[in-house]
């Protein structure tokens, strides 16, 4: 019987309006949204339910907001009693996953996320940075615009490999932009600029880094329970200072998500269930291998299919 892997969604799969069923439940996702609340100081369940956009994408909202709904999703999914073997986590999403591989607690989890979007944020102000998806091009051919463009002064590098035909990139807001233009004249189909408000994964959150070190530090960080396949390594891991020092090195290294997916399919994974809004990574599952199974759960409708569809396999 093939494995089954839970998927946790990063930042830009934001929308206002997440969470809102759940927490009109009153049980337990509602107390993981109150207690983000508290744990913060900061009224979080109002601007992800009634925004403005452009306030829950800032990077110290958009972070501990989506763990909180990814978190209060799982907790209602548990009581279906569906397992995982493995779990991983797009960039931010990887603090879910080690949630949810019980490294540490939800609420520690949360005040981390803050604290990195806060110093993401100090390390790079709003605007300064960029990021942009490449759709098309080859990831050496890529390397070589990015380097190209770095060498004359506006730095930018490969942050993301999510699909074969998808690449992210990272770094100075005229970096990033010369690299777009460049990569398009070089034959990229599409560029997409990303709704973010900082450039992950890229030298610049270096400093960033430095600090995030001691705001783990703080933290009780156990083994996990079930392994966690880390964005800088590919490869599962269960050792808890292993994984903290991977969370350090995830937030100027590149997010190796293609090799992920691989990794677990490699495990004998066939079943990848994403837990939280959008279906981005599902969609990236599908473009490295179309025979597995994916599903999706964003609310609370979503989740009642997503439910039944796996009783029916069983």
């Amino acid at each position: 019987m093939g494995k089954t892997a839970f998927l946790f969604p990063g930042q830009g799969s934001q929308q206002v309006g997440m969470g809102k069923d759940l927490y009109e439940q009153i049980d337990v996702s509602k107390k993981i949204m109150d207690q983000a609340n508290e744990t913060l100081g900061i009224d979080l369940t109002s601007i992800m339910f009634n925004g403005p956009q452009e306030t829950l994408t800032l990077t110290y909202h958009a972070q501990p907001a989506l763990l909180t709904v990814s978190t209060a999703l799982l907790t209602k999914f548990k009581e279906f009693g569906i397992e995982a073997d493995f779990v991983a986590g797009h960039s931010l999403g990887e603090y879910s996953a080690l949630v949810a591989a019980n490294v540490m607690s939800f609420q520690e989890a949360v005040y981390a996320v803050r604290r990195r979007g806060e110093l993401m944020e100090e390390a790079v102000p709003a605007g300064k940075g960029a990021m942009a998806a490449i759709l098309g091009m080859e990831k050496e051919l890529l390397t070589e615009v990015t380097n190209q463009v770095t060498e004359e002064g506006d730095l930018v590098q490969l942050a993301n490999l999510n699909s074969p035909s998808q690449i992210v990139i990272s770094g100075t807001r005229e970096g990033v932009e010369k690299a777009s233009i460049l990569a398009k004249e070089k034959g990229a189909k599409r560029v997409i600029p990303l709704e973010v408000s900082g450039p992950f994964h890229s030298d610049l959150m270096k400093p960033a880094a430095e600090e995030l070190k001691h705001v783990l530090d703080g933290l009780d960080i156990q083994n996990a329970s079930i392994p966690v396949i880390t964005n800088v390594t590919a490869k599962p891991i269960k050792n808890g200072k292993e994984l903290k020092e991977k969370l350090v090195e995830q937030l100027y290294s590149p997010v190796r998500w293609e090799e992920s997916v691989q990794t677990m399919i490699d495990l004998g994974v066939t079943t990848f269930i994403e837990i939280g809004p959008g279906k981005v990574l599902s969609g990236l599952v599908k473009k490295v291998n179309r025979r597995v199974k994916t599903y999706n759960i964003f609310d609370i409708e979503s989740m009642t299919a997503t439910v039944a569809a796996l009783k029916e396999e069983n």
